[in-house]
Protein backbone atom coordinates (compact mmCIF):
# COMPACT_ATOMS: atom_id res chain seq x y z
CA UNK A 1 0.00 0.00 0.00
CA UNK A 2 1.33 3.44 -0.95
CA UNK A 3 1.07 6.43 1.28
CA UNK A 4 -0.21 9.45 -0.70
CA UNK A 5 0.30 12.35 1.89
CA UNK A 6 -0.84 15.16 -0.12
CA UNK A 7 -4.46 13.87 0.71
CA UNK A 8 -4.47 13.55 4.22
CA UNK A 9 -6.21 16.19 6.12
CA UNK A 10 -5.04 17.64 9.86
CA UNK A 11 -6.82 16.76 12.84
CA UNK A 12 -6.52 18.55 16.85
CA UNK A 13 -5.47 15.24 19.08
CA UNK A 14 -8.35 16.65 21.31
CA UNK A 15 -10.75 14.94 17.94
CA UNK A 16 -9.10 11.84 17.48
CA UNK A 17 -9.40 10.72 21.29
CA UNK A 18 -12.23 10.32 23.38
CA UNK A 19 -10.34 10.22 26.86
CA UNK A 20 -7.43 11.26 28.52
CA UNK A 21 -5.52 10.09 31.63
CA UNK A 22 -2.72 11.16 32.77
CA UNK A 23 -0.24 8.73 34.91
CA UNK A 24 -0.69 8.48 38.52
CA UNK A 25 2.71 6.69 40.00
CA UNK A 26 6.18 7.48 41.10
CA UNK A 27 8.79 4.64 41.94
CA UNK A 28 8.18 5.15 45.73
CA UNK A 29 4.35 4.49 45.21
CA UNK A 30 5.32 0.43 43.87
CA UNK A 31 6.15 -2.67 45.17
CA UNK A 32 8.50 -5.53 43.77
CA UNK A 33 6.65 -7.64 41.81
CA UNK A 34 6.49 -8.77 37.54
CA UNK A 35 2.37 -8.37 37.82
CA UNK A 36 2.41 -5.47 35.12
CA UNK A 37 4.72 -3.15 33.56
CA UNK A 38 5.72 0.07 34.65
CA UNK A 39 5.81 3.09 32.04
CA UNK A 40 6.98 6.26 31.76
CA UNK A 41 9.09 9.02 30.03
CA UNK A 42 11.57 6.54 27.98
CA UNK A 43 11.17 5.75 24.13
CA UNK A 44 13.11 2.76 23.77
CA UNK A 45 11.45 -0.68 25.01
CA UNK A 46 7.76 0.83 24.51
CA UNK A 47 8.39 2.95 27.59
CA UNK A 48 8.36 0.17 30.06
CA UNK A 49 10.64 0.62 33.14
CA UNK A 50 10.43 -2.39 34.64
CA UNK A 51 7.49 -4.94 36.10
CA UNK A 52 6.10 -3.87 39.21
CA UNK A 53 3.40 -5.61 41.37
CA UNK A 54 -0.30 -4.57 40.34
CA UNK A 55 -2.08 -1.97 42.30
CA UNK A 56 -6.02 -1.35 41.79
CA UNK A 57 -5.75 2.76 42.83
CA UNK A 58 -2.72 2.78 40.12
CA UNK A 59 -3.89 0.29 37.30
CA UNK A 60 -4.62 1.93 33.56
CA UNK A 61 -5.99 0.39 31.01
CA UNK A 62 -3.95 -0.79 27.72
CA UNK A 63 -5.08 -0.66 23.80
CA UNK A 64 -4.05 3.08 23.93
CA UNK A 65 -1.22 5.89 22.88
CA UNK A 66 1.04 6.91 25.29
CA UNK A 67 1.98 10.50 25.32
CA UNK A 68 5.76 11.20 27.24
CA UNK A 69 4.88 14.96 28.29
CA UNK A 70 7.96 15.22 30.47
CA UNK A 71 11.23 13.70 30.61
CA UNK A 72 14.70 14.74 29.16
CA UNK A 73 15.80 13.15 26.30
CA UNK A 74 12.24 11.44 25.66
CA UNK A 75 9.02 14.44 25.76
CA UNK A 76 7.32 14.76 22.74
CA UNK A 77 7.28 10.52 22.01
CA UNK A 78 4.51 8.42 21.89
CA UNK A 79 3.86 4.97 21.96
CA UNK A 80 1.38 2.23 21.57
CA UNK A 81 0.54 0.27 24.79
CA UNK A 82 -1.45 -3.23 24.60
CA UNK A 83 -1.61 -4.34 27.77
CA UNK A 84 -2.77 -2.86 31.36
CA UNK A 85 -0.01 -1.35 33.14
CA UNK A 86 1.05 1.40 36.03
CA UNK A 87 1.82 4.78 34.20
CA UNK A 88 4.63 7.54 35.70
CA UNK A 89 3.12 11.38 36.42
CA UNK A 90 4.94 12.29 33.06
CA UNK A 91 2.56 9.95 30.72
CA UNK A 92 -0.77 11.04 29.28
CA UNK A 93 -2.73 7.93 27.96
CA UNK A 94 -5.01 8.62 25.38
CA UNK A 95 -8.24 6.18 24.32
CA UNK A 96 -10.36 5.87 21.23
CA UNK A 97 -13.27 3.34 20.17
CA UNK A 98 -11.92 2.72 17.59
CA UNK A 99 -7.94 1.83 18.49
CA UNK A 100 -6.54 -1.55 17.98
CA UNK A 101 -2.53 -2.70 17.89
CA UNK A 102 -2.32 -1.99 14.28
CA UNK A 103 -3.73 1.48 13.92
CA UNK A 104 -2.03 2.35 16.88
CA UNK A 105 1.43 1.45 16.04
CA UNK A 106 0.43 4.12 13.11
CA UNK A 107 -0.74 6.44 15.06
CA UNK A 108 2.67 6.20 17.44
CA UNK A 109 4.60 6.92 14.36
CA UNK A 110 3.01 9.59 12.82
CA UNK A 111 2.50 11.10 16.72
CA UNK A 112 6.10 10.52 17.48
CA UNK A 113 6.98 13.20 14.56
CA UNK A 114 6.03 15.94 16.63
CA UNK A 115 9.19 15.65 19.27
CA UNK A 116 11.44 18.34 18.15
CA UNK A 117 9.19 20.84 18.79
CA UNK A 118 9.18 19.70 22.62
CA UNK A 119 12.99 19.92 22.60
CA UNK A 120 15.18 21.96 25.25
CA UNK A 121 12.92 21.61 27.74
CA UNK A 122 9.69 22.21 26.56
CA UNK A 123 6.85 20.09 27.98
CA UNK A 124 4.34 18.44 25.92
CA UNK A 125 1.22 18.15 28.21
CA UNK A 126 0.22 22.23 28.33
CA UNK A 127 -0.21 21.88 24.15
CA UNK A 128 -0.80 18.12 23.89
CA UNK A 129 -4.66 18.22 23.17
CA UNK A 130 -4.13 21.40 20.56
CA UNK A 131 -1.24 19.51 18.67
CA UNK A 132 -2.41 18.94 15.56
CA UNK A 133 -0.94 15.59 12.86
CA UNK A 134 -2.40 14.97 9.21
CA UNK A 135 -3.52 11.62 8.87
CA UNK A 136 -5.28 9.66 6.14
CA UNK A 137 -9.28 10.79 5.74
CA UNK A 138 -12.31 8.98 4.53
CA UNK A 139 -14.64 9.70 2.21
CA UNK A 140 -16.47 12.05 4.97
CA UNK A 141 -13.32 13.48 5.95
CA UNK A 142 -13.11 11.88 9.30
CA UNK A 143 -9.66 9.58 10.06
CA UNK A 144 -9.77 6.28 7.88
CA UNK A 145 -9.01 4.29 11.11
CA UNK A 146 -8.97 0.88 8.85
CA UNK A 147 -6.72 2.17 5.81
CA UNK A 148 -4.19 2.71 9.00
CA UNK A 149 -5.15 -0.62 9.92
CA UNK A 150 -4.53 -2.13 6.94
CA UNK A 151 -1.28 -0.61 6.05
CA UNK A 152 0.60 -1.71 9.02
CA UNK A 153 -1.02 -4.93 8.43
CA UNK A 154 0.49 -4.93 5.02
CA UNK A 155 4.05 -4.25 6.13
CA UNK A 156 6.30 -6.88 5.26
CA UNK A 157 8.16 -8.89 8.12
CA UNK A 158 8.59 -12.26 9.71
CA UNK A 159 7.35 -13.54 12.63
CA UNK A 160 9.96 -14.76 15.06
CA UNK A 161 9.37 -18.31 16.49
CA UNK A 162 10.51 -19.49 19.78
CA UNK A 163 10.32 -22.81 21.28
CA UNK A 164 10.00 -21.90 24.46
CA UNK A 165 7.37 -21.55 27.09
CA UNK A 166 6.55 -19.00 29.75
CA UNK A 167 8.66 -21.55 32.09
CA UNK A 168 11.04 -19.48 32.64
CA UNK A 169 13.65 -19.48 35.67
CA UNK A 170 12.51 -17.82 38.42
CA UNK A 171 14.51 -14.71 39.70
CA UNK A 172 15.36 -15.22 43.58
CA UNK A 173 16.34 -11.71 44.13
CA UNK A 174 16.38 -11.47 47.86
CA UNK A 175 19.41 -13.91 47.57
CA UNK A 176 21.55 -11.83 45.53
CA UNK A 177 24.09 -9.67 46.46
CA UNK A 178 26.22 -6.18 46.00
CA UNK A 179 28.51 -5.35 43.62
CA UNK A 180 30.23 -2.58 42.89
CA UNK A 181 30.22 -2.07 38.98
CA UNK A 182 34.29 -1.86 39.37
CA UNK A 183 34.95 -5.27 40.05
CA UNK A 184 32.70 -6.13 37.18
CA UNK A 185 32.97 -4.18 33.91
CA UNK A 186 36.24 -1.74 32.67
CA UNK A 187 35.14 1.46 30.92
CA UNK A 188 36.47 3.08 28.22
CA UNK A 189 35.87 6.86 27.79
CA UNK A 190 34.32 7.48 24.42
CA UNK A 191 35.54 10.98 22.56
CA UNK A 192 35.15 12.80 19.00
CA UNK A 193 32.85 11.22 16.17
CA UNK A 194 30.02 13.71 14.66
CA UNK A 195 27.78 12.90 11.80
CA UNK A 196 29.95 14.81 9.12
CA UNK A 197 32.75 12.22 10.07
CA UNK A 198 30.61 9.55 9.88
CA UNK A 199 29.26 10.35 6.34
CA UNK A 200 32.92 11.43 5.11
CA UNK A 201 34.30 7.96 6.33
CA UNK A 202 31.62 5.43 5.59
CA UNK A 203 32.19 1.70 6.81
CA UNK A 204 30.60 -1.06 8.80
CA UNK A 205 30.84 -0.05 11.80
CA UNK A 206 28.76 0.96 14.73
CA UNK A 207 29.31 4.51 15.93
CA UNK A 208 27.65 4.87 19.33
CA UNK A 209 26.70 8.28 20.60
CA UNK A 210 24.27 9.40 23.87
CA UNK A 211 20.83 8.89 22.20
CA UNK A 212 18.28 5.55 22.55
CA UNK A 213 17.13 5.54 18.73
CA UNK A 214 18.27 2.12 16.77
CA UNK A 215 20.13 1.26 20.03
CA UNK A 216 22.26 4.18 20.32
CA UNK A 217 23.98 3.99 17.08
CA UNK A 218 24.57 7.06 15.25
CA UNK A 219 25.97 5.73 11.90
CA UNK A 220 28.29 3.71 10.29
CA UNK A 221 31.62 4.09 10.03
CA UNK A 222 35.09 2.87 8.48
CA UNK A 223 37.16 0.75 11.65
CA UNK A 224 40.40 1.66 10.51
CA UNK A 225 39.95 5.67 10.07
CA UNK A 226 38.77 5.03 13.90
CA UNK A 227 41.85 3.01 14.81
CA UNK A 228 43.90 5.97 12.57
CA UNK A 229 42.52 8.90 14.70
CA UNK A 230 43.07 6.87 18.12
CA UNK A 231 39.46 6.91 18.95
CA UNK A 232 37.68 4.92 21.87
CA UNK A 233 36.51 1.73 19.83
CA UNK A 234 35.88 -2.15 21.02
CA UNK A 235 36.36 -4.68 18.36
CA UNK A 236 34.34 -7.34 20.60
CA UNK A 237 30.94 -7.23 21.90
CA UNK A 238 30.59 -4.72 24.56
CA UNK A 239 27.80 -2.95 26.13
CA UNK A 240 27.54 1.02 25.94
CA UNK A 241 26.08 3.78 28.59
CA UNK A 242 25.08 6.99 27.70
CA UNK A 243 27.31 10.18 29.69
CA UNK A 244 24.23 13.03 28.86
CA UNK A 245 21.66 13.10 27.05
CA UNK A 246 19.74 9.84 27.44
CA UNK A 247 22.48 9.53 30.49
CA UNK A 248 22.42 6.24 31.90
CA UNK A 249 20.72 4.42 28.99
CA UNK A 250 22.80 1.18 28.40
CA UNK A 251 23.08 -0.85 25.26
CA UNK A 252 24.21 -3.95 23.54
CA UNK A 253 26.48 -4.07 21.00
CA UNK A 254 27.41 -7.52 19.55
CA UNK A 255 29.86 -6.52 17.05
CA UNK A 256 32.16 -3.97 18.67
CA UNK A 257 31.80 -0.38 18.15
CA UNK A 258 33.17 3.32 18.60
CA UNK A 259 32.07 6.07 20.69
CA UNK A 260 31.46 9.25 21.11
CA UNK A 261 31.93 11.93 23.77
CA UNK A 262 28.54 11.32 24.92
CA UNK A 263 28.88 7.75 25.86
CA UNK A 264 31.12 5.14 26.77
CA UNK A 265 32.40 1.76 26.18
CA UNK A 266 31.76 -0.84 29.01
CA UNK A 267 33.57 -4.40 29.22
CA UNK A 268 33.38 -7.88 31.05
CA UNK A 269 36.18 -9.63 31.51
CA UNK A 270 36.71 -11.87 28.15
CA UNK A 271 36.26 -15.15 30.05
CA UNK A 272 33.03 -14.65 31.02
CA UNK A 273 31.69 -11.95 28.11
CA UNK A 274 29.15 -13.81 26.78
CA UNK A 275 26.01 -12.34 24.94
CA UNK A 276 23.48 -13.72 26.98
CA UNK A 277 25.38 -12.43 30.50
CA UNK A 278 25.37 -9.31 28.72
CA UNK A 279 22.18 -8.98 28.10
CA UNK A 280 21.64 -9.85 31.79
CA UNK A 281 24.18 -7.01 32.92
CA UNK A 282 22.72 -4.57 30.35
CA UNK A 283 18.98 -4.70 32.15
CA UNK A 284 20.40 -4.55 35.67
CA UNK A 285 22.53 -1.26 34.95
CA UNK A 286 19.37 -0.24 33.51
CA UNK A 287 17.37 -0.49 36.68
CA UNK A 288 20.09 2.45 38.16
CA UNK A 289 19.40 4.98 34.94
CA UNK A 290 16.80 7.40 36.73
CA UNK A 291 20.13 8.36 39.10
CA UNK A 292 21.11 10.08 36.15
CA UNK A 293 17.98 11.94 35.33
CA UNK A 294 17.59 15.62 35.35
CA UNK A 295 20.66 16.67 33.48
CA UNK A 296 23.21 14.62 35.89
CA UNK A 297 25.80 13.19 33.44
CA UNK A 298 27.64 9.68 33.66
CA UNK A 299 31.28 9.82 35.11
CA UNK A 300 33.65 7.07 35.38
CA UNK A 301 34.62 7.47 38.72
CA UNK A 302 30.82 7.89 39.70
CA UNK A 303 29.72 4.82 37.24
CA UNK A 304 32.89 2.20 38.37
CA UNK A 305 31.13 3.28 42.10
CA UNK A 306 27.50 2.52 41.34
CA UNK A 307 26.38 -1.05 43.48
CA UNK A 308 23.79 -3.20 41.40
CA UNK A 309 22.74 -6.44 43.21
CA UNK A 310 23.48 -9.96 40.67
CA UNK A 311 22.61 -13.73 41.80
CA UNK A 312 25.94 -15.15 43.33
CA UNK A 313 27.31 -18.85 43.26
CA UNK A 314 29.21 -19.90 46.87
CA UNK A 315 32.45 -21.35 47.64
CA UNK A 316 31.06 -24.61 49.68
CA UNK A 317 34.00 -24.87 52.33
CA UNK A 318 33.72 -20.96 53.27
CA UNK A 319 37.42 -20.24 51.96
CA UNK A 320 38.00 -17.69 49.59
CA UNK A 321 36.59 -17.72 46.24
CA UNK A 322 38.14 -17.86 42.76
CA UNK A 323 36.49 -17.16 40.16
CA UNK A 324 36.93 -17.36 35.74
CA UNK A 325 38.50 -14.11 36.04
CA UNK A 326 41.22 -14.72 38.44
CA UNK A 327 40.13 -12.40 40.82
CA UNK A 328 39.08 -13.10 44.62
CA UNK A 329 35.97 -12.76 47.12
CA UNK A 330 36.76 -12.90 50.57
CA UNK A 331 33.14 -13.25 51.30
CA UNK A 332 33.16 -16.50 49.81
CA UNK A 333 30.85 -16.19 46.64
CA UNK A 334 30.81 -14.37 43.14
CA UNK A 335 28.87 -13.70 40.09
CA UNK A 336 26.82 -16.85 39.04
CA UNK A 337 27.29 -16.23 35.60
CA UNK A 338 25.99 -19.83 34.22
CA UNK A 339 22.86 -18.42 36.11
CA UNK A 340 22.80 -15.60 34.07
CA UNK A 341 23.33 -17.32 30.89
CA UNK A 342 20.56 -20.22 31.46
CA UNK A 343 18.32 -17.56 32.60
CA UNK A 344 18.30 -15.64 29.50
CA UNK A 345 18.21 -18.59 27.57
CA UNK A 346 14.99 -19.49 29.13
CA UNK A 347 13.19 -16.63 28.37
CA UNK A 348 10.75 -16.41 25.29
CA UNK A 349 12.73 -16.53 22.21
CA UNK A 350 16.00 -16.91 24.32
CA UNK A 351 16.55 -20.14 22.12
CA UNK A 352 16.95 -17.21 19.18
CA UNK A 353 20.64 -15.99 20.54
CA UNK A 354 23.41 -16.96 19.34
Amino acid sequence: MNLNIKSWEYFKISDIFDTFQQGKANQGMLDEGNDCFYVGAKKSNNGVMFHCAYDSNLIQKGNCIIFICNGEGSVGYANYMNEDFIGTTDIVAGYSKFLNEYNGLFLATILSQERPKYSFGRKWKTHLKSTTIKLPITQDKNPDWLFMENYVKSLKHKHIITQNSNGFIKLKVEKWKDFNVSSLLSIINGSGITKEEIEDNPGAFNAVQSGEDNNGVLGKINKEYCISQNYAISEKPCLTVARSGSAGFVSYQPEGCVVGDSAKILLLPDDVADEKVYLFIQTILTSIRFKYAYGRKVTREKYLNEIIKLPIVYQANGKPYKDKTHRFSEKGYVPDWEFMKDYIESLPYGDRLK
